[in-house]
């Protein structure tokens, strides 16, 4: 076994037995690259990643591999989890190169870690013959590896680097329109989704899309998010025996996932389609959200409370084995009924995919569509389906389980948290609110000490990033607006004050991604685009804004305006890689309503009103007086006080005398 052995890492543990001499990233491997002057490869992955496996068994498992690596070079494994840091960085350096990214990340390096050449899934004769050149280059043209490398990290520090904006626009709905008049020009308005295959769920978009529709009226915009909701729900990336959906589909269609299942995907899209079920209710988007839950709890939760972090794509060595079907696998399963579950699900003999008879579940058509076809009623034929999900999905229990990626980030963790507080907020259930709080506990016991974050729980580092004190700041206040219990806002409060501490540039207007006391790396960086998880400066621009109106702290708000000051040049462009920061300036054109429940039926009154849909809202109240806007606003009287750009209007007795003034 070599030197990735001892690691609490599943993916670097997952090569821990290759020929390749692979070091963890520490000062180890850099000095012996020192040492011998020898290039440094620097692969970067995942353990739920398909493509990180093939290239490992091609390659990293291959001795004649093995050998050109360890002879030529200092190799080094690195978890993108656990080290997005030093993913970003190299993420950058390959898309700088080759305008493109992705999994598994393959850069070379000098001893000193600045990179000279990257890419990422390389076949075995290229990535041999790739080796053996770079190592040709280095040893004969050093001057012009030094040369390229300087160039190439200047590039990496100035990439996605925004400018200091000190001048405050006025913000407007024109300037919303723009941004979604260039985005829509990619809406697939038959599939959902954008653009072709690849199609990624990508719920932060759909998120702005789905509120954006509702402040500016928009039926087009509604109409796309609607069937793109639709489509996923129906499609393959669903997974419509076990619930939760895969991280990705490779076709147009949303029929053939990627079938590897993360956290954090799993956690927004409970978040998207609860927030939808309040805008449209509609029964699919609750079982969704239910399912998808169900899943987590099943799957992805650890007997502490934490959330683990994926599920992977293969068992047994092959993709998606786990989730397939043959037809007569169904009907050794099912028997006489096989036929209605392989007509609901699109089961044929001869599959539906690119196996020989393999089959990846998928629906065509709405229960009340398909119950006249099949002549019985559409609550027996959804009762029945049911049934037969239940027999099927105990059947595939006992199959041997895709691998479980057991790190608990911090991250990942808050996305979580803020899905089952949005799943609480739009059905009551109190299941959710349960799981959310002993998660909440988790976090608070395991990965919180003296006011700071550790990203990974049982990590042999105490390392944390931007993104992991954002997201657990956005759960808490979550939390705290559905149990009106102060601890959420302070606990929120004093990880905030630590961010701004640690990570804020008051001179570039930003959070850098790293604190200021970690690892110095070739380049200090911004997280600043939303991609499948938003960016971790939008997060914070957000709680921020609403954290600010919560304590009445004007530095707060101070910070969020800057930061969006900032980024608004960029954001018309490219929509889709600005959704969250769209969403923070559709608070600041709309204004937030905030919202403040007093008396003792409070908690009834909150529920009541969650029924409406109301997406530019915080939520507070409760029997106390503990927060600047419920000052002098409890009496025995149950009342709803709502405020609006530092104006607010007479107490309201009832939802339906609050409604009339958050529309007025």
């Amino acid at each position: 076994m070599n030197r990735l052995s001892t690691s609490a890492s599943p993916y670097l543990l997952q090569h821990a037995n290759n020929p390749v001499d692979w070091y963890p990233w520490g000062p180890e491997a850099f000095q012996k690259a020192r040492d011998e002057n020898k290039l440094i490869i620097v692969s970067i992955g995942y353990s739920a990643c398909h493509w990180c496996h093939v290239m490992e068994h091609e390659s990293f498992e291959d001795e004649q591999v093995a050998e050109v690596m360890n002879d030529n070079f200092v190799c080094i494994k690195v978890d993108r989890e656990e080290r997005p840091d030093i993913d970003q960085i190299y993420m950058s350096a390959v898309q700088l190169m080759t305008g493109r990214g992705g999994w598994p990340l393959n850069c070379i390096c000098l001893p000193d870690q600045r990179p000279v050449y990257g890419g990422t899934y390389f076949q075995k004769k290229d990535w041999i013959s790739l080796l053996l050149n770079l190592s040709e280059f280095y040893r004969e043209k050093l001057a012009d590896a030094e040369d390229y490398a300087v160039r190439l990290t200047e590039g990496i520090q100035q990439y996605e680097s925004v400018d200091f904006v000190t001048e405050q626009p006025q913000y407007s709905k024109n300037d919303l329109q723009v941004i979604v008049d260039n985005w829509r020009k990619s809406f697939d308005m038959a599939e959902g989704g954008t653009g072709r295959a690849p199609k990624f769920p990508m719920p932060n978009n759909w998120q702005f899309l789905m509120r954006y529709s509702y402040l500016m009226k928009d039926e087009g915009v509604a109409d796309v998010v609607k069937i793109t909701l639709h489509k996923m729900a129906f499609g393959g990336i669903y997974d419509h025996v076990g619930g939760g959906f895969a991280r990705y589909s490779v076709d147009h269609k949303w029929h053939v996932p990627h079938f590897e299942k993360m956290l954090y995907d799993n956690a927004q899209l409970i978040s998207l389609y609860a927030e939808a079920f309040t805008w449209q209710p509609n029964e699919l988007y609750k079982q969704v959200v239910n399912e998808t839950i169900a899943f987590v709890e099943s799957e992805l939760t650890s007997p502490e409370g934490g959330f683990y972090s994926a599920l992977d794509a293969d068992s047994e060595g092959v993709e998606g084995k786990f989730y397939t079907f043959t037809k007569q696998d169904i009907q050794q399963i099912l028997g006489d009924e096989a036929d209605l579950f392989c007509i609901y699900y699109n089961i044929t003999d001869n599959g539906n995919w690119e196996e020989e008879e393999t089959n990846v579940l998928f629906r065509k058509e709405t229960d009340a569509e398909l119950a006249p076809k099949l002549g019985v009623g559409i609550e027996q034929l959804t009762e029945k389906i049911g049934e037969l999900k239940a027999k099927v999905l105990e059947a595939r229990s006992t199959r041997v389980r895709p691998g479980l990626d057991f790190k608990i980030i911090a991250s990942w963790n808050g996305l979580m948290l803020k899905g089952l507080c949005d799943a609480y907020r739009a059905f009551g259930n109190e299941d959710h609110k349960t799981l959310a709080l002993k998660n909440a506990q988790f976090i608070l016991l395991n990965k919180i000490n003296e006011g700071k974050l550790t990203r990974i729980y049982q990590s042999q580092s105490n390392i944390a990033f931007l993104d992991d004190y954002a997201n657990i700041i956005d759960a808490f206040i979550a939390l705290y607006e559905i149990t009106f219990n102060i601890i959420w806002l302070n606990h929120a409060k004093t990880l905030t004050d630590a961010a701004i501490a640690e990570y804020y540039d008051e001179a570039e207007g930003m959070f850098f991604y790293t604190a200021a006391t970690d690892e110095q790396l070739i380049a200090r960086k911004c997280e600043i685009m939303d991609g499948v998880i938003p960016a971790s400066n939008s997060v914070m621009a957000r709680n921020l804004k609403k954290l600010s109106l919560l304590f009445d702290d004007s530095k707060y708000e101070e910070i969020s305006a800057q930061l969006l000051r900032n980024l608004m040049p960029y954001m018309a462009k490219y929509g889709s890689v600005y959704s969250n920061w769209a969403m923070l300036l559709l608070e600041e054109v709309f204004g937030i309503n905030e919202i403040a429940i007093t008396g003792e039926n409070a908690e009834d009154m909150r529920r009541e009103l969650e029924c409406h849909y109301i997406p530019n809202k915080i939520m507070l109240g409760g029997i106390q007086e503990n927060l600047a806007l419920l000052q002098n606003r409890v009496s025995d009287s149950t009342r709803i006080f709502i405020c609006k750009n530092k104006a607010c209007g007479l107490p309201a007795y009832n939802v339906t005398e609050a409604l009339k003034q958050i529309s007025a």
